[in-house]
């Protein structure tokens, strides 16, 4: 915990996009999907552990995740409850933060802008400034930086610019755990 205003406690969040950094993406054509349906979703190998450590290292885990999807009628808003209703029950996470917008200038909470993460921020008191991001597209790392957040870039070789630069490029979340309890990202 860090000292907040007026001598109160604000906590440190690792945030993490959930599709490519908890589980697999579908990728087609250099691009990644969400899984369709609960049963297409694959935990990666080393999620459950590095979300324990940081949990054990006393950070709050809070997915952040965009899914237009279920705006666009691609995707059952059903199936989205599922895949996070069994993230909950099965990783070690405080909390799961899901923008369902199109991107456009009236949604504050599509990344790259930050809302997913101010909003979270504001209801687990958490100080930004001293808080990570953790994805798999350039949205994520443009969010983190727009909040504050020391970003973690995880390079699967997507078809897409990075348009903005992270602080670190990992391999993965146990990667980028790993950097974030030995206090090497502060």
């Amino acid at each position: 915990m860090v000292a907040g205003p007026a001598g109160s406690e604000l906590r440190r969040a690792v945030f993490l996009d959930r599709d490519g950094i908890i589980n697999e993406s579908v990728v087609r054509n250099g691009k990644p999907y969400p899984p369709a349906t609960l049963e297409d979703v694959v935990i990666l190998p080393g999620v459950k552990d590095a979300l324990e450590r940081l949990k054990a290292a006393g950070y709050l885990t809070i997915i952040a995740t965009n899914q237009p999807d279920v705006t666009t009628g691609k995707q059952l808003q059903s199936v989205v409850d599922a895949i996070h209703d069994m993230m909950r029950e099965t990783l070690a996470l405080d909390d799961i933060r899901a923008c369902f917008c199109v991107e456009g200038p009236d949604c504050p909470c599509y990344k790259p802008k930050p809302g997913l993460l101010t909003e979270a921020a504001k209801d687990w008191k958490v100080e930004l400034k001293q808080s990570f991001m953790v994805g798999d597209r350039w949205r994520d790392v443009g969010a983190g930086q727009a909040a504050g957040c020391t970003t973690f870039f995880v390079d699967y070789g997507y078809h897409e610019d990075l348009t903005f630069t992270p602080d670190f490029t990992v391999s993965g979340l146990s990667e980028a755990a790993d950097i974030i309890i030995s206090g090497r990202a502060d």
